[in-house]
């Protein structure tokens, strides 16, 4: 029995955090996928990474995946209320740093 696709497959949003940060996030056809662009003072960043998602509740979904730099990046997204619960690590001069931030998710396809 196949899974079925994820609600955010093959769609493109604009994706706003709390803390300034503005991406666009293009999702594969068959949900697997992520390629994020940086807006504003990230613009001309971007990266292709493979997704880990689990469906959590009606059009919520966990979504985590892990960059090139060493980054890992997991979303709680509800596709519903078009917000996201964002946990995301890296490597600090004291070691390792988490934050938990909030965004918003604006449809663009």
């Amino acid at each position: 029995m196949t899974a079925p696709l994820p609600g955010f497959a093959g769609h493109t949003y604009l994706f706003d955090v709390d803390n300034g940060a503005a991406f666009r996030n293009s999702y594969s056809a068959d949900g697997t996928r992520l390629r994020w662009e940086g807006l504003g003072e990230s613009a001309g960043q971007w990266e292709d990474v493979k997704l880990h998602v689990a469906e959590i509740g009606p059009q919520q979904y966990f979504v985590s995946w892990t960059e090139q730099s060493g980054i890992t990046v997991s979303h709680v997204m509800d596709l519903d209320a078009l917000t996201v619960r964002v946990f995301w690590t890296y490597e600090g001069e004291g070691g390792r740093v988490g934050e938990l931030h909030t965004g918003k998710l604006q449809p663009v396809s």
